[in-house]
């Protein structure tokens, strides 16, 4: 992997650690020579990460929109910023850069963000690898929701797996490194039978 995208929070959040691990990816993607990809902000935890990338002398790429940059909310010293019209070519763009996501703690961005990769990756549009970072168990409601689901015949277990919930940045890259995409086609066939109809039909 030669770039990650990152779906983090314009917040910074009440609990320290989250700062921690921002700081931690940050590090940890420069140090394996990782080109950051993320939404170009100035605040929160976007800030945090982009910034000690940078520190540690690596490449770090932000799309914004123009919105957004009139509002002064870019930061400065990135290695590239893309400006875009809409919020649609915003996630478009991070996807179509990005070789892997890692989404730390955010808000409804981070969340819109997260799922709409999940969902294509489910589709079979792309087989790139999504760890969540589940520090100060931040995602436990979000990994019981997913497992309710495949209880209730809503989510194929395979596809559940597409989300993989680590604790640190260095357990993240390691799960990206060794992560295998479902099958399409197996997973078309596998709910037509749980919807009572032949492969045939």
């Amino acid at each position: 992997m030669k770039r990650i995208c990152v779906f983090c929070g314009s917040n910074i959040g009440n609990h320290p650690d989250y700062t921690v691990i921002a700081r931690q990816l940050g590090e940890i993607l420069a140090l394996n020579q990782i080109e950051l990809i993320y939404g170009g902000a100035n605040v929160g935890l976007m800030r945090i990460t982009a910034e000690e990338a940078l520190k540690n002398n690596g490449k770090v790429t932000g799309v914004i929109t123009h919105f957004l940059a009139q509002k002064h909310l870019t930061l400065s010293g990135l290695t590239e910023l893309i400006l875009v019209d809409t919020m649609h070519e915003r996630k478009a763009k991070m996807a179509e850069l990005a070789d892997g996501f890692i989404a730390l703690p955010g808000g409804y961005g981070t969340l819109e963000e997260l799922f709409e990769i999940l969902t294509a990756a489910q589709l079979g549009f792309h087989d790139k690898p999504v760890a969540i970072i589940n520090i100060h168990g931040y995602y436990d409601f979000m990994k019981m929701q997913l497992e309710k689901m495949v209880d209730e015949k809503l989510l194929l277990a395979p596809h559940s797996g597409i989300a993989q919930f680590v604790n640190t940045p260095a357990e993240a890259l390691n799960a990206m490194r060794n992560y295998s995409p479902p099958i399409v086609g197996k997973w078309i066939e596998d709910i037509r039978k749980d919807n009572g109809h032949s492969i045939e039909n």
